[in-house]
């Protein structure tokens, strides 16, 4: 039962960030993408996604964005090669929630400042990249 109730509050915590995610998947749908739940996790890929992330920020192409619960992604093969890292990502949904967009900000803010990228002198994406540093080993 413990097990259970600390799944829901899991869920719960992340479910305001995971219900604007949802908003996307309907257009994802209808424009040929496809969705599917992998161990708890609603994986959206292709369709108008595709097009979407790749011109999202200029310069800076997104394969595969984490929002709560639901994994969006360019392409099937982009949301395998980044599972391991996006998985890293729900967790971390699962601990802070609603701040977690605040805190990535924050933490793209801190490592630019100390002469890092926002992106890969992210505290949380240097978690996640040593997901991926695992998942190839």
């Amino acid at each position: 039962m413990k097990a259970t109730v600390s799944g829901a509050v899991r869920y719960l915590w992340a479910a305001p960030i995971t219900a604007v995610a949802l908003t996307a998947v309907p257009l994802a749908l209808a424009s040929g993408g496809k969705a599917r739940i992998v161990r708890g996790v609603l994986e959206v890929y292709g369709g108008m996604l595709r097009p979407l992330l790749r011109r999202g920020i200029p310069g800076f192409p997104i394969g595969a964005i984490t929002l709560g619960h639901v994994v969006l992604a360019s392409s099937e093969r982009e949301l395998t090669l980044s599972r391991a890292h996006e998985r890293v990502h729900v967790r971390q949904y699962e601990r802070w929630g609603l701040l977690f967009p605040l805190l990535y900000v924050a933490s793209s803010a801190v490592a630019l400042g100390s002469g890092r990228g926002a992106y890969g002198g992210n505290a949380f994406e240097r978690e996640a990249f040593r997901a991926d540093v695992l998942t190839d080993a």
